[in-house]
């Protein structure tokens, strides 16, 4: 598995052992929303804020690639839906790991939503690309939520089971909902043999958003995966950069807003 272990490399920090990542997939289940009309601004302040890497759908790979300026990881999504579906939950593949290999990706991620009724099909297919990451050494990073009617979103034992799914299919890296509380989130990354990153969810205030960043990783997260709470500042590059001091410099919130990109 050692294109497994290089390409890792280029998506996280070697010295760190976490990560920055900034999904921008949301277009395909949103629309045109802002931060995301402008692909080719919006990664390039996205890698000059320091971000490790990105997450695009294939369809806007070329966008983003700028030719010139600092380089980033690139993260291929594989799976979707749209805002129109009547049950948006419902993830299903709409590209392949071949494909996202001839792309250039340095690693794939998809989706599953744990209660959510087309559940079994998300696993079954989640299943299938694990068998193709691992035939062609691409890191897999698997987006995993509990998501479903009656299902509290923050329960320690929810993300705790979608943790543990994800660890059990063959995740290289995890992406959930971070529990609200240091103290259950450490118990369920120290049960976890794989990274575990934190979703961003809707932009919130600056400090709110980097003290729930250093919570977590004090209680054991490998960083962040922060899309809209991150490319729809005023300033991306500026508040990513911050988010970098946090993740890699065991900065504080206050601390890295104070220091100077």
């Amino acid at each position: 598995m050692i294109g497994k272990e290089i390409r890792l490399e280029r998506i996280m920090d070697r010295n760190t052992g976490r990560a920055v990542v900034i999904p921008m997939d949301h277009g395909f289940t949103m629309g045109q929303i802002e931060g995301l009309c402008n692909m080719t601004e919006t990664v390039n302040a996205v890698s000059e804020g320091g971000a490790n890497a990105i997450v695009l759908h294939k369809g806007m790979v070329k966008g983003g690639h700028r030719k010139h300026g600092k380089d980033i990881g690139l993260i291929v999504h594989l799976s979707a839906s749209t805002s129109m579906n009547p049950d948006p939950n419902d993830k299903v593949l709409v590209c392949t790991v071949e494909e996202a290999v001839a792309l250039g990706a340095d690693a794939v991620s998809i989706h599953i939503n744990l209660g959510a009724p087309n559940e079994s099909r998300m696993l079954e297919s989640a299943g299938e690309v694990v068998r193709d990451c691992n035939r062609w050494g691409i890191p897999l990073l698997i987006m995993i939520y509990p998501r479903g009617k009656g299902i509290d979103p923050t329960s320690p034992q929810s993300i705790g089971h979608c943790v543990r799914v994800a660890e059990e299919l063959g995740a290289d890296l995890i992406k959930t909902n971070y529990t609200g509380d240091p103290e259950t989130f450490r118990r369920i990354t120290a049960a976890c043999s794989v990274p575990v990153m934190i979703a961003g969810g809707e932009k919130g205030g600056d400090m709110e958003t980097l003290t729930t960043i250093r919570d977590a990783i004090d209680a054991g997260a490998a960083g962040v995966c922060m899309g809209r709470n991150a490319f729809q500042r005023d300033d991306p590059a500026r508040f990513i950069a911050a988010i970098s001091r946090v993740v890699h410099e065991g900065k504080s919130a206050a601390e890295a807003l104070e220091t100077e990109r």
